[in-house]
């Protein structure tokens, strides 16, 4: 077998693992692509014979390379047009079936790692998402082991305060967005209420392209007249369909066969607390075909 053949099956071995690390490290499919073909260059260049543990030295790769995109996509944010919302993905029905990775995948949980510095967030990623040893972490991030476990330590503290209290499963979920359906259908104004936790938030990324939420609706009332006043309008024109997104069941909108908008909820306690709807054409690709993700 020769170098380039034997690097080439350890890259495609591994690809989704890479993709999966560098997506929840940006959250944009478009940048974590290109940071597996910035992996995949240096992987080429590496000496084999010198690897140990390749998917070790693949994920360190990948997790610089994802270090060094994060950095240039925080200054790119400051300059977006409205709310910026990660990429949504049509994910495999396998992602919903590993509930840690579906959590971590989630629309909530990636808007939760945007609060976090860029390495807390590869710390807190490689350690609790894909459950790699302080030392592969401290090589990654060009930290020692005793400032990886600080770093994690902190970490986990900030997301612990801000993320879904509780894993939900995606029956749950289904059954929370068709009582939803079914009362905006119905015009069944308490019947929304009944689903809306009292500080809901609704956000929408249109990226100064479509038109969506210019800043953060907030409240059962606001949130609820939003949707009441628009959602006719939208069914009207629209054809609304379930589809599995970022490892939970969400609502896709399309015109004409094309992806308009995407709607994803976060559930706690049996309500809605947050809507995530993404408008942006330029994120919605990945809607198209099925994105395989893995630990």
């Amino acid at each position: 077998m020769t170098g380039t053949t034997a690097a080439t099956e350890a890259f495609v071995a591994h690809r989704n693992l890479l993709f999966t690390v560098a997506y929840e490290m940006l959250g944009s499919a478009a940048d974590a692509e290109d940071v597996l073909q910035e992996t995949w260059l240096r992987w080429t260049g590496v000496d084999l014979d010198t690897v140990l543990d390749q998917r070790a030295y693949l994920v360190r790769i990948t997790t610089r390379q994802a270090l060094v995109r994060l950095r240039t996509l925080g200054r790119r944010k400051e300059s977006y047009v409205g709310q910026w919302l990660p990429e949504p993905l049509l994910t495999a029905p396998d992602v919903a079936e590993d509930v840690e990775l579906a959590e971590s995948v989630s629309m909530a949980m990636l808007l939760v790692l945007e609060t976090l510095t860029p390495t807390e967030r590869a710390v807190f990623v490689l350690r609790e998402v894909f459950d790699l040893p302080y030392d592969e972490i401290a090589e990654a991030v060009d930290k020692t082991s005793a400032a990886v476990r600080q770093i994690a330590h902190r970490a986990r503290s900030h997301v612990a305060s801000r993320r879904p209290r509780e894993a939900v499963s995606a029956a749950e979920t289904r059954d929370v967005l068709d009582a939803f359906q079914r009362a905006l259908n119905t015009g069944d104004l308490q019947g929304l209420l009944d689903l809306l936790a009292p500080d809901v938030v609704a956000l929408g990324d249109g990226g100064g392209i479509k038109q969506a939420l210019p800043r953060p609706i907030t409240g059962a009332d606001h949130v609820a007249r939003l949707f009441s006043v628009g959602w006719k309008t939208v069914a009207a024109g629209m054809k609304i369909e379930p589809a599995m997104v970022n490892g939970h069941p969400a609502l896709v909108f399309r015109v004409d066969d094309e992806v308009d908008t995407v709607l994803a909820i976060r559930i706690d306690n049996g309500l809605i607390t947050g809507f995530y709807s993404v408008r942006n054409p330029e994120k919605l690709s990945r809607m198209m075909q099925e994105t395989s993700l893995s630990r």
